[in-house]
C-alpha cells in the first residue's frame, strides 16, 4: 500500500508554526537568569572579561547574567560543560583560542569544538606578555635566554594550564631562542600569578590583564610582547618580533558561544546585544584599562576565526610535539 503524502498546505502551516514558535522564543527571550561558563578559576584575563561583559549584557537583556567558573583541563571542563547544556540561550561559554588549540593536542576530547558549539562574538585579543620577577636579573628577551641556557636544572615557566595558549608559546619560544624550558601548567592566571612574583617559576607568557597590576607595581618585569605590534597598555615594551624572533605573531582572543542545537534567532539577538556593548565607550575604555583590544564580529566571522586558528595551532602543536590524554 502506497503511503499517503501530506498535503501541501499541512506541510507549510507546520513549518510556519515552528518558525513562528522560534520567532516568539527569540522575542521573549531572556525569562530568567543567563549563566556565562568562564573554564578558568577567578582572577584570570577570561573571568575579568565576562564578568565586564556579563555585568553590561544583564543591563541589556534585563535578566541577571550569572559568571560561573568551571576550571580544569586546560579549559576544557568547561567547554564540555556547555556543550552538554539545553540549548536554549541560557548556558553559554567564554570561549578562547585555548579550545582551538586543546582540539590538536588532547588525543581524545567529549565534544568537537567547532560543531558542538554555536558562535555568537569574539569578545577581544589580548596579547601575551613575556614577564619575569623583579629578582630576576634579565631586563630583555637576550639576557633571559642567555639566563635560561646557563640554568641547571631546566629554566621553568607557568602557565594557566596544559594545551592552553601560554604552553603553546612557551614551546616556539623555546624552539626559536634553542633553551630548554620546563612547563609548569597551573589550574589559572591566578595561582601562576603569586608563584611567579614568588620566585616558584621563572617566567610565564600570560596576558596582560592579570599581570599588568604587578608589572605597574614593580613586582613582575615585562620583557617581550608576543603579538605582532605592540600593546597600548604596555607601549614601552617591545615585541619579540622586535628582539629577534622574526614572525612572532600569538595572542588570546576571548569570545562566547552557545550549544549548536540554540535557535537562531536567540543566537542573533545575543550578538546583537553583545556587540552594542563591545562597541558602546564605557566597555572599550574598561579594555583599554586591562589591556584587551575589543573586537565584536558576528557569529561567521568568529566561526572563521576559529577554523583559522585550529588549522594554525595543528601545526604549531604537530611542530612540537604537544600531546595529552
Amino acid at each position: 500500500m502506497r503511503p499517503i503524502p501530506f498535503p501541501r498546505a499541512v506541510l507549510a502551516a507546520c513549518s510556519l508554526t515552528v518558525l513562528l514558535a522560534s520567532q516568539a522564543m527569540a522575542q521573549a527571550y531572556p525569562t530568567k537568569p543567563v549563566t556565562l561558563i568562564v573554564p578558568f578559576p577567578p582572577g584570570g584575563t577570561t573571568d575579568v572579561l565576562a564578568r565586564a561583559l556579563g555585568e553590561k549584557l544583564g543591563q541589556s537583556l534585563g535578566q541577571t547574567v550569572i559568571v560561573e567558573n568551571k576550571p580544569g583541563a586546560g579549559a576544557t571542563l568547561g567547554a564540555d560543560y556547555v556543550v552538554k547544556a539545553k540549548p536554549d540561550g541560557y548556558t553559554l561559554l567564554m570561549g578562547a583560542v585555548h579550545h582551538t588549540i586543546a582540539t590538536s593536542v588532547y588525543r581524545k576530547l567529549p565534544y568537537s569544538f567547532d560543531k558542538d558549539l554555536a558562535p555568537i562574538t569574539t569578545v577581544a585579543l589580548v596579547p601575551n606578555v613575556l614577564v619575569v620577577s623583579e629578582t630576576t636579573k634579565a631586563t630583555d628577551m637576550k639576557s633571559l635566554v642567555a639566563l635560561a641556557k646557563a640554568a641547571s636544572p631546566k629554566f621553568t615557566y607557568g602557565s594557566n594550564g596544559n594545551g592552553t595558549a601560554q604552553h603553546l608559546i612557551g614551546t616556539q619560544f623555546s624552539a626559536l631562542t634553542g633553551t630548554e624550558l620546563l612547563h609548569i601548567p597551573y589550574r589559572g592566571s591566578g595561582p601562576l600569578t603569586t608563584d611567579l612574583i614568588g620566585g616558584q617559576v621563572m617566567m610565564s607568557f600570560d596576558t596582560i590583564t592579570p599581570v599588568l597590576p604587578h608589572v605597574k607595581a614593580g613586582k613582575l618585569r615585562a620583557l617581550g610582547v608576543t603579538t605582532a605590534k605592540r600593546s597600548s597598555a604596555l607601549p614601552d615594551v617591545p615585541t619579540l618580533d622586535e628582539q629577534g624572533l622574526k614572525g612572532f605573531d600569538m595572542g588570546t582572543w576571548f569570545g562566547v558561544l552557545a550549544p549548536a542545537a540554540t535557535p537562531k534567532d536567540v543566537v542573533a539577538k545575543l550578538s546583537t546585544e553583545m556587540m552594542k556593548i563591545i562597541a558602546s565607550p564605557d566597555f572599550r575604555k574598561r579594555m583599554n584599562e586591562i589591556g584587551a583590544e575589543p573586537i565584536g564580529d558576528t557569529p561567521a566571522q568568529m566561526a572563521q576565526l576559529i577554523k583559522t586558528d585550529t588549522e594554525r595551532y595543528a601545526r604549531l602543536v604537530k611542530s612540537a610535539n604537544v600531546t595529552l590524554d
